[in-house]
């Protein structure tokens, strides 16, 4: 699907002119309402490197080259290293306890739709309720994201 031209845009997607906003601005109502919830998981309580650890991680599983470019740029401003961003892709990579458990949410969520008990349990020990929720949302929905971003073609910027 292609993206709706400059001319069409709306106040955010000038000052955001990526294909992700571009094309789904075609659907006014409901692309006002994505950038609220969208928005809100990405500036939520959750540390900056633990909410890029996820997306990078779901984007990986999810295959999604435009999630993945995106948020590899985010993933260095959030303060992780090209490597630690390589190593996303690396299922049996060494990381600190807390990296671990933000990637094992991510990978609890790919493969079963749902967390173990044991990280279930190493997710209260870290986070309150509300990060909690948070964590579980923003993989959820980037991973309904980067099934969007791919059935409607959309394409990384050059």
């Amino acid at each position: 699907m292609r993206p709706l031209p400059p001319e069409e845009w709306d106040d955010f997607t000038k000052a955001n002119p990526y294909n992700v906003f571009a094309t789904l601005a075609r659907h006014p109502g409901l692309y006002r309402a994505w950038l609220r919830f969208g928005g809100a998981l990405l500036d939520g309580t959750l540390p900056a490197r633990d909410r890029e650890l996820a997306i990078l991680r779901t984007a990986y599983h999810a295959g999604s080259a435009y999630e993945w470019a995106h948020h590899a740029r985010l993933g260095r401003e959030a303060g992780l290293t090209d490597v630690e961003i390589e190593s996303v892709r690396q299922l049996d990579a060494l990381w600190p306890v807390e990296d671990r458990l933000v990637l094992q949410v991510a990978d609890d969520l790919h493969y079963a739709g749902d967390l173990t008990d044991a990280t279930w349990a190493a997710l209260c020990d870290r986070y309150d309720e509300v990060g909690r929720i948070e964590l579980v949302m923003l993989v959820a929905h980037y991973g309904m994201l980067a099934l969007v971003l791919r059935t409607l073609r959309v394409e990384i910027e050059e």
